[in-house]
């Protein structure tokens, strides 16, 4: 594929937003009659007898917003349709949505808001790794339940002493990485291999899952910085590594940015992406953005790519999940079509709505964390392989199993659903029955 590209000029200040400031801490110290709630204080903040008020922070605004702010528009239509059906144990769920920017001290500011002005209840699916770690010691220390993080980092639920409030939702990047390293372990032993990383926890994370069934095999290694724009030599690089094989964890704008740079080099190794950075929808129209139309884009830009999945996407209209989101963006979405990223925010507010009723009419903080922990293995939903929640884990959901993009954006089976826990947990394909699983006729968790 031959083409002459522009120079990315406009790209690089439009993406200059992306620099994270380094993160900081929560503020002063705060009292329980400031409304936090905090260990020994009011354990039903932002719950009364007809409401529970939730909050988010995403970004809505600057260059992570694309694909990511349309999250929270899918959790509020799934929320409005449990509402319509008369909530949760007779409590309508309203849902605060702040905006940071993908800026960790706009994190601060916003989820200060929430806890001490808005007095929510709880933080439900926060999105991001360098943002959400910005505010996650102190939601813990208000007491405030932080549940399904929208990000892959061990840090939401391997050390549930240190943040007890806090729950995972997707699988950890470390399982996603060990599952995308047995698979080209297995399936491409002669392949040299290249690893192109956020650096992050992200990156750190991924490569340590990879490196437990690759490591012999990797040939290079390039990270990244968010919002430096210019990944050329990290390309060059792998490029000049010989590997024809490039595993890459990073976020849907590196995707578009490596491909372009990718045939600017004339290099084309096979790419597999992690999920995260993969849905061809958002991704085709980021590289017909930033290349300034000198790349058509659309469904098919990423075909022949290989990622990994953990719920159905809209590829797959005929799956009963995707039918009920269907079916709720059309009664109560806003503007637009639905898409894998309101599916995903869909997907994580049903999983709330079981968490509420699962800790009974009575609704505390704490009741909440504990009905987590002694059902969340149990919970049903969208969700591939089950999700890893107990007393000692809040680490989310199990496994995934591999993909291929074909023409069109769908996303074609290589593997069985495969499960593993972070360390050196074996990977096995899942016996649950978990992917079978289809919702209720109401729509709602009964």
């Amino acid at each position: 594929m031959n083409r002459r590209l522009s120079r990315p000029g406009p790209l690089a200040g439009a993406l200059a937003t992306l620099v994270l400031l380094a993160a900081c801490g929560a503020g002063d110290d705060r009292s329980d009659e400031d409304g936090g709630g905090g260990a020994g204080g009011a354990s039903d903040v932002g719950v009364t007898e007809d409401t529970i008020t939730v909050g988010a922070h995403f970004p809505l605004t600057g260059v992570a917003a694309p694909g990511y702010s349309e999250i929270p528009t899918g959790v509020q239509a799934y929320f409005d349709y449990v509402n319509a059906q008369g909530g949760v144990h007779g409590r309508e769920i309203e849902y605060l949505v702040r905006d940071d920017a993908y800026n960790p001290t706009n994190t601060n500011t916003v989820t200060n808001e929430l806890v001490l002005k808005d007095q929510i209840f709880a933080m439900v699916g926060g999105l991001g790794t360098p943002t959400h770690s910005a505010v996650v010691d102190f939601l813990n220390e208000e007491g405030v339940p932080d549940l399904f993080v929208s990000s892959g980092s061990l840090q939401w639920g391997d050390d549930v002493e240190t943040s007890p409030m806090t729950f995972g939702w997707q699988p950890d990047y470390e399982i996603e990485g060990k599952i995308i390293g047995q698979y080209v372990a297995e399936n491409l032993p002669d392949a040299k291999v290249g690893l192109f990383l956020q650096d992050d926890d992200f990156g750190e994370d991924a490569e340590k899952g990879v490196r437990q069934f690759l490591d012999d095999q990797i040939v290079g290694v390039e990270r990244y910085t968010s919002g430096n724009t210019d990944v050329g030599p990290q390309i060059a690089g792998l490029q000049a590594s010989g590997a024809d094989v490039v595993l890459s964890f990073n976020t849907p704008s590196y995707t578009a940015l490596s491909q372009l740079v990718s045939l600017k080099l004339g290099y084309q190794p096979q790419w597999f992406y992690s999920n995260v950075g993969a849905d061809p929808d958002l991704v085709g129209s980021l590289l017909a953005e930033f290349s300034e139309g000198a790349v058509e884009g659309g469904a098919s830009s990423l075909d022949g790519v290989l990622t990994t999945e953990y719920i159905p996407g809209i590829d797959q209209a005929d799956d009963p999940w995707v039918q009920l989101w269907q079916k709720v963006w059309d009664e109560h979405g806003t503007e637009g079509e639905l898409t894998n990223y309101r599916v995903y925010g869909m997907s994580h507010a049903y999983a709330f709505v079981q968490a509420l009723q699962a800790a009974g009419e009575d609704l505390t903080r704490e009741g909440l964390v504990e009905a987590l922990e002694e059902n969340g293995q149990d919970l049903e939903g969208p969700q591939l392989a089950p999700f890893r929640f107990s007393a000692d884990s809040h680490l989310g959901i199990s496994g995934l199993r591999v993909v291929e993009i074909k023409g069109g954006g769908a996303a074609e089976p290589l593997t069985p659903v495969l499960v593993s826990d972070i360390g050196d947990a074996p990977i096995e394909e899942d016996t649950s029955g978990q992917a079978e699983d289809a919702p209720p006729e109401s729509g709602v968790p009964e």
